[in-house]
């Protein structure tokens, strides 16, 4: 009986988890809504995504991402033959 009442234990606290992973980012969002017409708008005003560039982000994230799956490669190439 004890042993099921811990299971059922660990269920809750991972529901409340999820829930409060998926819910704090939302109710904290310090960001107004993109459809709030009070913000901007007008002629001349930034892109909806606020002209920020991401060339260089893009670049880097890519290079890590390729450096990292070769390590990978290498490392399970290597664990095969020996």
């Amino acid at each position: 009986m004890k042993i099921k009442k811990i299971t059922d234990m660990k269920k809750v606290i991972q529901i409340l988890a999820i829930l409060f992973v998926i819910l704090v980012p939302v109710i904290l969002s310090a960001q107004p809504m993109p459809y709030d017409p009070g913000v901007g708008g007008g002629e001349g005003a930034a892109p909806v995504g606020g002209g920020a560039p991401i060339g260089g982000g893009l670049l880097i994230m890519l290079s890590l991402a390729i450096g990292y799956g070769t390590k990978k490669i290498y490392d399970v190439r290597k664990k095969v033959l020996n």
